[in-house]
């Protein structure tokens, strides 16, 4: 399927990499980080994680401190040893003065002590990708912005849209009325900022607003 242009290659917002021995709070992050627009890769642990190969390019690494085997520090060593460079964020839930200090002595975006607040992770997230990214223009930051905006239904009807089916098909496609299909349209139009379809189309294949006014 056609999906929207972004000008990350994986999602709107970037991949990131969970690495968590914890299955219920890895589950339940993975599923928030994919409500927000971010790819997530989900691992339970370290070993997983080196088998699995490369990250994706561009990806941030979202490593628990404290696991069974081998630890987060110790796999960010590993994968030095490798000569992978990621920006890495740690969760722990025993933090203290010395593991975090060793943590940004490895060059960890953050340090983050679980329970923490949503709006933590997404401003050390922010950070993170904030080292990987190009600069982007004023007009892409606000296509990525917007698109981060829309639900994953929306996603999927906006990319059958640029695609150039009509409802009929696209009801079809999804397994959904056309009357359905009309209603995401909608919203899809006014979380984009599109005053017509021309203009929404431009938006997704050029990743950027500019130009749409």
């Amino acid at each position: 399927m056609t999906t929207p242009s972004t000008p990350s290659d994986t999602a709107a917002l970037g991949a990131v990499c969970l690495v968590d021995d914890h299955g219920e709070f890895r589950q339940s992050a993975a599923w928030w980080l994919e409500s927000l627009g971010y790819a997530v890769q989900a691992f339970d642990g370290a070993r997983a994680f080196l088998d699995a190969g490369e990250p994706p390019a561009g990806a941030c690494l979202l490593l628990d401190v404290r696991m069974p085997d081998m630890s987060g520090l110790e796999l960010l060593d590993a994968l030095k040893a490798r000569g992978c460079q990621r920006p890495v964020i740690f969760m722990t839930g025993h933090g203290d003065v010395p593991l975090a200090v060793e943590a940004m002595q490895k060059g960890a975006v953050t340090f983050l002590e679980k329970p923490f607040q949503e709006a933590a992770l997404e401003a050390a997230l922010e950070r993170a990708f904030a080292q990987v990214r190009p600069a982007l223009s004023p007009g892409q930051e606000a296509y990525v912005r917007r698109l981060a905006g829309l639900t994953e239904r929306e996603r999927e009807v906006m990319a059958l849209v640029v695609a150039g089916k009509v409802n009929k098909v696209i009801a079809y496609e999804l397994g959904i009325s056309p009357k359905t299909v009309e209603l995401h349209r909608s919203r899809i139009m006014t979380k984009m900022e599109a005053a017509s379809l021309t203009r929404l189309v431009r938006m997704a294949v050029t990743g950027s607003v500019d130009g749409d006014a």
